[in-house]
């Protein structure tokens, strides 16, 4: 692909354009300027003078850029409401996600554990498994969440802001989230099953929440910091 294809994309996609369409307007101007190179090939040209004349025909990188700028409809979601994307829609799934852990805990407390008084206790067999996949979302929805913004981030090549934000919300929530199961009033009966955030309980509570929010950046912000460093270091070089 010519140079002037990899500076017009990265052109784009830091101006908003969505990946999709930035990939699809590249694979429409790469068959356009394979369609004039030809035909300067064919009026008698060298290869390399045709590749030049072709480039010229085909026009600079500000003029293509602006065909697809100024088209409002091709910008993505994440430059149209970098709010939404990167604080809002991941709160939602860390909730639906912690929904279902919860239910998952709640219902193997009914089907494995009838009458005890806490699910919270040694387990065997199928329950293990159950419970299992319960503990696998709880624990780790907020770093998959967290990757999931630094992987839109990238590829949109947002500013660092506002992957910052939602990095910084996900991990605050994943960090004092707490699942509580609250024993059954009356015998045989079972118990519920709830989530609150006990992070200004008391000291040890902050500094174990603290503690946690610290962990869970560390592990949703590492591939995104990674990328970022990558980028600087080639952009560098």
């Amino acid at each position: 692909m010519p140079k002037l294809f990899n500076e017009l994309r990265e052109r784009l996609l830091r101006s908003g354009v969505a990946p999709r369409h930035v990939r699809r307007y590249l694979k429409e101007l790469t068959d356009h300027l394979t369609d004039l190179r030809t035909a300067e090939e064919h009026a008698g040209s060298s290869r390399a003078d045709a590749e030049a004349a072709a480039l010229v025909r085909l026009g600079s990188v500000n003029d293509l850029a602006k065909a697809m700028i100024e088209q409002r409809q091709f910008q993505s979601w994440s430059a149209r409401v970098p709010w939404a994307v990167f604080a809002c829609a991941p709160i939602f799934v860390l909730a639906m996600a912690y929904f279902t852990a919860c239910f998952i805990l709640w219902s193997g407390w009914r089907m494995f554990l009838p009458g005890a008084n806490t699910p919270f206790i040694e387990l065997n067999g199928l329950a293990i498994f159950y419970f299992g996949v319960g503990r696998m979302i709880y624990f780790g929805a907020p770093i998959v969440v967290g990757w999931a913004i630094g992987l839109v981030a990238a590829r949109q090549r947002m500013k660092a802001i506002w992957p910052a934000l939602g990095l910084t919300a996900t991990a605050f929530i994943g960090g004092s989230a707490r699942v509580q199961a609250i024993r059954p009033v009356m015998p045989g009966a079972t118990g519920h099953v709830g989530m609150d955030f006990a992070f200004w309980r008391s000291a040890q509570d902050f500094s174990s929440g603290l503690f946690h929010i610290l962990i869970f950046l560390s592990l949703m912000a590492m591939p995104y910091v990674m990328w970022r460093l990558r980028r600087i270091y080639f952009i560098s070089a």
